[in-house]
């Protein structure tokens, strides 16, 4: 999972802060052990000293070494009956006594090699929803609190159905796709009126997504193509829109919101054909009419979208007027 930069900073910053407190509290606990046993301090000091005292006898001159070696040997095995006795007496854990890290499999460094631990994943997760929480605003999105009741339930010729029931399956379908989400998941196209629900119900399949440990990009048209704008001017070279194209899922909300130029066509233009050509997921809400697509943007856009996204159509009356 590609995390945004920032989220992983703040999960491996997580991360060392508690392996530090780890260490420090192995180093408190196995001292405590110790001012309380004081001889056990000592047996442990006089075993590491045993291989330094076996390479010293290996080197003294007119000196039978296997004799000394095999003295030294005794007094080890002597020094360890001891250690054992001492514990087993106190009810002491050997375990107790060994600085375990917070992480068996990395040590809690958060990497093996250049693959990222489970640990750190864990972290990176716990802070996409945080984040994913601060962008939705009011983070009570969840497909629970989907009501279809506010849509009407009487039938509508041209639908072929009633609102009602047209959202039922939108809603179903969106629940599936969000539980069976992958990376290679295809796109989704939210279209309709303002006030239908297609911000709320993108909220929630950013949540279960992430929930699954997903890295997802949720910003509004209106965000993106400021942050395309603000990298052209950025002297320190790094890339502030790498986010959009290596997430595993970006959310691009209010699409047609936005004051349109030649540069939020290009700029749309790029992330829309990057991440179609790496099989990555996008889904595109908007209030446009799916007519008028070629002729707010280019017909490069409008092809790639209605070619390759899967639609889902929001009817109904203005929620936010009703409410």
């Amino acid at each position: 999972m590609a995390y945004d930069a920032s989220v992983l900073q703040r999960a491996q910053a997580r991360l060392d802060e508690e392996r530090e407190q780890n260490e420090l509290n192995n180093r408190s606990r196995i001292a405590a052990i110790y001012d309380r046993l004081p001889r056990l301090r000592e047996i442990e000091r006089e075993l590491r000293k045993t291989a330094a005292k076996v390479c010293a006898a290996s080197f003294r001159a007119g000196e039978d070494g296997a004799l000394t070696i095999q003295r030294l040997k005794e007094e080890n095995l002597a020094l360890q009956r001891e250690r054992e006795w001492i514990l087993e007496s106190s009810d002491i854990d050997p375990e107790d006594l060994e600085a375990a890290p917070i992480c068996p499999v990395c040590g809690g460094t958060g990497w093996r090699g250049a693959v990222m631990c489970d640990c750190l994943k864990e972290l990176c997760r716990q802070e996409q929803k945080k984040e994913l929480s601060t962008q939705l605003g009011a983070g009570r999105e969840s497909f629970d609190r989907f009501r279809l009741d506010v849509y009407p339930d009487t039938y509508n010729a041209e639908l072929g159905t009633s609102p009602r029931e047209l959202m039922k399956s939108v809603l179903n379908k969106a629940v599936r796709y969000a539980q069976t989400f992958s990376p290679a998941s295809k796109s989704l196209l939210f279209y309709g009126a303002t006030g239908l629900g297609k911000t709320f119900l993108s909220g929630c399949i950013a949540k279960t997504v992430a929930e699954k440990g997903c890295s997802v990009c949720y910003v509004s048209a209106g965000r993106l193509f400021s942050d395309f704008e603000t990298q052209k001017f950025r002297p320190d070279g790094s890339d502030l829109t790498r986010r959009y194209f290596d997430c595993d899922l970006l959310i691009l909300d209010d699409l047609g919101t936005e004051m349109t130029t030649q540069f939020t066509v290009s700029a749309l233009y790029q992330i829309i054909n990057e991440r179609l050509m790496e099989s990555k997921p996008v889904i595109l809400s908007s209030n446009i009419p799916l007519e008028e697509l070629e002729a707010r943007y280019s017909s490069q856009i409008a092809s790639r979208v209605l070619g390759s996204y899967t639609r889902f159509k929001f009817v109904g009356d203005d929620i936010r007027m009703m409410k």
